[in-house]
């Protein structure tokens, strides 16, 4: 079978990568409650000079650690608009992760299964949708795949304080469950403990000790009591889902790869020692994230590199590795019913969204093309053939979804509209609340009794925002 050489890919890869996650990154505002109020934080931090303590509306705000927040500021800082602040950074860092990630995998396995286990990872629903948005998942996810891989498949004792490092990244992201995620990596990488430990102290420990020593007790009661213990153990955040939630996230997660996930039943994919491993740590982290009272879909994103290197070894093995891979480029023809039912979904929920059905006919050639390159034994074009057709899928889902998601979901269009930094809020929704402050540049307070507040009243009329002027 013709194998792609590494030199080869390694010099074109970056570019649809590129393409695919830089694309628009403006075209819409920002969505749900965390990204407007990340981008507030990082904001702030700009502007006050202070990059210890983050700080939304002038008070400390201790969920999550600093390294999104310094992202976004260093965005700030170099003038970029305010999307592309917040989001660039993040998109880069997961296209740097992806190259990195396929130069580690084609030393490690090969360029071929490289190739395929990039293609997975790179192109599916979930990792691509939190390469786009202003969020901590990514980052973290990122930092702790790098560090994780480092750890396993480079033998040189000395890049244990690069894991090392890369882990205090992680923890620097999104406080402390990476460790707990790492805990069966470092029991096994055993010359390179020590300089773990060193790596991961030096860049994280100095935060940490800074941010206690400027805010004192409230610091970790708040950061390590309230958002890992009670996150963990309660259900005082209101994130309360059942335990088989994370099934359908992952499958959803991997789409249009999804398919593929048949192959976790077969025997042969877990022949090599070095997959069975990824396959034990795939359960101990499913489980645990499974155990928690609280779950939102970001929390599996770490799952998904080890899962695609699973995949790929799954899909190598496979003697029918053609429908694997054509079924799964087959799932692109529901893109236009996927974007026509993605605002309603964000807006109200996903049991809530209401779209007519449609058909992405060109798919259907695609997944034909597919089929025959790979029955060809030309596997490796069959497998940049189909992420290629999710590449342009992302291209569409983009055009077709922004607009409407910037007018019904993101309240920028509303506030271009309007832009009333006077007003004042009545029954607004909590993640339209986050937006307007921060394009408002202020928290916007709320509306006080009839009669005695003249200010205009920002509110909710059949379900969007409006302006009532009195």
């Amino acid at each position: 079978m013709p194998h792609y050489t590494g030199d080869l890919s390694r010099s074109w890869v970056i570019v649809p990568l590129l393409v695919m996650y830089l694309l628009d990154l403006g075209g819409v505002g920002f969505l749900g409650p965390d990204e407007p109020r990340y981008a507030s934080i990082g904001r702030e931090m700009t502007r006050s000079g202070d990059w210890i303590t983050p700080r939304l509306d002038g008070e400390p705000w201790f969920e999550k650690p600093p390294l999104l927040y310094w992202m976004i500021a260093a965005g700030r800082r170099i003038h970029l608009p305010d999307e592309w602040a917040a989001r660039l950074p993040v998109a880069l860092l997961s296209a740097g992760f992806l190259v990195f990630f396929f130069r580690l995998i084609s030393r490690e396995f090969s360029s071929r299964l490289a190739l395929a286990a990039l293609a997975i990872l790179a192109t599916s629903a979930g990792w691509v949708a939190f390469s786009f948005a202003a969020l901590t998942d990514l980052p973290m996810s990122a930092t702790l795949a790098a560090a994780m891989f480092i750890a396993l498949f480079d033998s040189r004792p000395k890049q244990g304080y690069s894991a090392g490092a890369l882990l205090g990244l992680s923890i620097l992201a999104k406080g402390f469950v990476p460790l707990v995620l790492f805990a069966p990596i470092f029991l096994v990488a055993r010359g390179k403990r020590l300089a773990m430990i060193a790596g991961c102290l030096v860049v994280a420990a100095p935060w940490y000790v800074l941010c206690w020593a400027s805010n004192g007790s409230i610091f970790w009661n708040e950061f390590f009591w309230r958002h890992h213990v009670e996150r963990f153990l309660t259900g005082s955040l209101q994130h309360v889902q059942p335990v088989w939630f994370y099934v359908p996230v992952v499958l959803l997660g991997l789409f249009p790869w999804t398919p593929l996930v048949g192959l976790l039943g077969s025997r042969k994919t877990y022949e090599d020692v070095r997959v069975r491993f990824l396959a034990g740590w795939l359960m101990f982290a499913f489980v645990f994230f499974s155990a928690a009272r609280n779950k939102l879909p970001g929390y599996v994103l770490p799952l998904l590199p080890a899962l695609a290197v699973v995949l790929a070894v799954g899909l190598e093995k496979a003697r029918g590795a053609r429908w694997w891979m054509a079924a799964s480029t087959l799932l692109l023809v529901a893109l236009p019913t996927i974007a026509a039912a993605l605002p309603q979904a964000l807006l109200s929920g996903v049991r809530k969204a209401h779209a007519g059905f449609g058909l992405g006919a060109p798919f259907l050639l695609v997944a034909g093309a597919v089929w025959w390159l790979a029955w060809r034994d030309r596997h490796s074009l069959a497998m940049l053939t189909a992420a290629m057709a999710v590449l342009s899928g992302v291209v569409y889902m983009k055009a077709k979804t922004f607009p409407v998601l910037d007018e019904g979901v993101s309240v920028r269009a509303f506030w271009r509209t309007h832009g009333a930094a006077k007003a004042c809020v009545e029954n607004v929704r909590r993640d339209w609340k986050y937006g307007l402050d921060y394009y408002a540049g202020h928290p916007l307070p709320e509306c006080q009794i009839a009669g005695t507040d003249k200010r205009p009243i920002i509110t909710v009329r059949n379900g969007q925002l409006a302006l009532i002027l009195r």
